[in-house]
């Protein structure tokens, strides 16, 4: 097993890891605990019980932050003509076409997320080995005629979240420096998100577990009766 700090192991000792703490409880120990040199990034860690192996189970959606994540993302954008300008008006950090795909196929990756144009996907396609679940992709909006507004809601706030192959979703939903109410909130609107992309063939418990942390601090155990109900 990893070794951790001396500071990881003390800030851990101030957790039960035999208690499921209600998101209020979780968020007021997660922020006590992000002590880094840094603002820390607050993190939701959440199970799903589903099989991400079958299409209709693999949990898939956006949303748009209330209060943002703290972090304003790099955003490439594959368009051309008006498309392209609209991009650069709404403050894309790179637009191109042929030779924005050339750029990533000889290793250039300075962006966060990819949008492209519809018109565009003739020659994106062939990104497909390179860039993976970086791909842009419909599902998530990344793929629209309209490439300036998503270039606006991105820098916003506006949110991608996904089970990986463990059916695990992972999202950074703010910084220590919010409020309390400002991850709270930033929270359930991510949560009723996932509740409402729930695949109708699922039984069973949908939610299975949850987590709060911060970059460097222990995981929090959530209550998931009170995560998904609010009670």
């Amino acid at each position: 097993m990893p070794k951790h700090s001396g500071r990881y192991t003390a800030l851990a000792e101030k957790v039960d890891k035999q208690r499921y703490y209600t998101p209020e409880e979780a968020m007021k120990l997660v922020k006590e605990n992000a002590t880094a040199g840094f603002d820390e990034t607050v993190e939701i860690h959440i199970k799903l019980g589903v099989n991400p192996n079958k299409g209709e189970q693999n949990v898939r959606g956006t949303l748009l932050l209330p209060h943002g994540t703290g972090k304003v993302p790099r955003v490439a954008v594959f368009a051309d003509g008006e498309a392209a300008a609209a991009a650069t008006a709404a403050g894309a950090d790179r637009v191109g076409s042929e030779d924005l795909v050339e750029a990533i196929e000889g290793g250039w990756d300075e962006f966060d997320i990819l949008v492209a144009h519809p018109s565009m996907m003739r020659i994106v396609g062939r990104l497909g080995r390179v860039l993976g679940p970086r791909m842009p992709n419909k599902k998530a909006g990344n793929i629209t005629e309209d490439v300036g507004g998503a270039v606006e809601n991105l820098k916003g706030g506006k949110v991608e979240f996904r089970v990986d192959r463990g059916a695990v979703m992972h999202l950074g939903i703010g910084k220590a420096s919010f409020s309390d109410e400002q991850l709270l909130e930033n929270l359930g609107a991510l949560v009723d998100a996932v509740m409402a992309a729930r695949p109708s063939g699922v039984q069973g418990r949908y939610v299975v577990s949850a987590a709060l942390t911060s970059s460097m601090g222990p995981g929090v155990k959530l209550d998931t009766r009170v995560l998904t109900t609010g009670k």
